[in-house]
């Protein structure tokens, strides 16, 4: 077996290490971080609202000082659903402009625990569903950076911040990475907590995270989750000295292959090939359809709970997208619709690792993170969630590795995805690619 020697998760970023060793100044980057932000916020959109100085250097200056975790006073950009007593939380709708928490986030509890320091909330799509922010794409100009993680994902491209935190009950992680030209990570269902993020669907909203290589994600999810990423317990052999097997999956039950994407699986699939790795032809089991159908409707029903009291006080104040979809989905999908889209999501879980990867010999499958470049702005759209969908319900580990781009010169990423709860080999097969893709890093 070839040994896999491109990721070490206890390896820190040389942000992170010059902050350790006090040869980078956390005050310093927190008035530098601002100083970027405020240079570049008019045109990139990115932030709703920002820490204010003095906070920010005498936060960052207690981190390091302490050396309360791993971070050191990292600065951390955090989506606007997710709740921040220090910040406002307006969940990118009108209906709660202004709102200051009460109390933070059990994740923002994490990044603080972990010696960051939350410098500012990025935008959202309106309670993280498909109605566009204003956010632009820095990487792609004239193209949406997707949604609902927009302003997550803009951030990290533009250079402002090393770790921005997303969410995902579609696509919201892995698209706008891809839009953008970032790594984007989104864990195990449940690896990292949700308390105090706005529900869209309890069953499927994930914390997940954008940053500049796939190795700086490792990192970071590791200092947030508190734990060794280690292999599954059920696996023979030792992730770190294993080669990952991938799995290219070309054919799905939701549509064809755009031919940018199609081009792009192949381009990667032969540098995997030319650098010695397995690269095994796998076709998704019959289940997966009604699986990607079950998201839909389980998604639908819980949203429609989530948002009863918006709907129902503040209608008119909602995006007629969102408005709609809520309507629609309150009409149609029945309590036995949701129970019986719960018993296949239950049973393709189970089956996932076995019919997906062990039946075809392989560890990660490799499938398109997004359908296609960008949209245009002027499509009012942030994109599909076509190739999402499954993994989200699924729960498994997912990693938007960039380094293509598409005919009109826009990036284009590629989706590495493992079983559940074993993270860590997903992100050391990330990283296998990244290197290929991107060899200067």
């Amino acid at each position: 077996m070839e040994t896999d020697k491109h990721h070490d998760d206890s390896t820190p970023p040389n942000t992170i290490a010059r902050l350790a060793a006090g040869t980078l100044d956390a005050a310093t980057l927190a008035d530098d971080t601002l100083a970027r932000i405020d240079a570049q916020e008019a045109a990139l959109g990115a932030f709703t609202a920002l820490l204010p100085r003095d906070v920010a250097r005498r936060e960052a200056a207690t981190a390091q000082r302490e050396r309360r975790g791993p971070l050191h006073g990292l600065p951390v950009a955090v989506k606007d659903i997710v709740d921040t007593a220090a910040l406002p939380t307006a969940y990118g709708s009108p209906i709660h402009a202004g709102h200051r928490p009460r109390s933070d986030a059990a994740l923002v509890g994490a990044i603080r625990r972990a010696g960051g320091v939350v410098i500012g909330k990025t935008t959202s799509t309106e309670f993280a569903y498909l109605h566009p922010t204003a956010t632009r794409n820095p990487n792609a100009p004239g193209r949406t950076p997707g949604g609902s993680s927009a302003g997550s994902a803009a951030a990290v491209a533009a250079g402002l911040v090393e770790l921005a935190i997303g969410t995902q009950t579609g696509g919201s992680v892995i698209r706008p990475a891809s839009y953008c030209g970032v790594v984007g990570y989104k864990p195990s269902f449940g690896w990292l907590p949700t308390a105090g993020v706005r529900c869209f669907s309890w069953s499927l909203d994930t914390v997940g995270l954008f940053a500049r290589s796939v190795a700086d994600a490792a990192f970071f999810a590791q200092a947030l989750a508190g734990r060794r990423f280690a292999a599954a317990a059920s696996e023979t052999a030792p992730v770190s000295t294993t080669a990952p097997r991938f799995g290219l999956v070309t054919d799905y039950p939701w549509g064809p292959l755009s031919p940018a994407m199609a081009a792009a699986l192949q381009e990667a699939a032969a540098r995997l090939r030319a650098a010695g790795h397995t690269v095994q032809a796998v076709r998704l089991p019959a289940w997966a359809g009604d699986a990607f159908e079950a998201q839909a409707t389980v998604q639908g029903w819980e949203a429609v709970r989530a948002l009863h009291t918006e709907l129902a006080q503040h209608a008119d104040a909602l995006s007629p997208l969102l408005r709609d979809y809520l309507r629609e989905a309150a009409a149609s999908i029945s309590d036995a619709d949701y129970d019986a889209a719960q018993r296949t999501a239950a049973a393709a879980r189970e089956a996932m690792a076995e019919e997906c990867l062990a039946a075809h010999g392989v560890d990660v499958l490799l499938t398109p993170s997004a359908p296609d470049e960008a949209p245009l702005l002027n499509e009012h759209s942030t994109g599909a969630a076509s190739y999402n969908r499954l993994w989200t319900l699924l729960g498994t580990p997912c990693v938007s590795v960039p380094g293509l781009r598409g005919p009109h010169g826009a990036p284009l990423g590629l989706q590495v995805t493992g079983a559940r709860g074993a993270d860590a080999g997903c992100l050391r097969a990330a990283a296998v690619l990244e290197a290929l893709l991107l060899p200067q890093r």
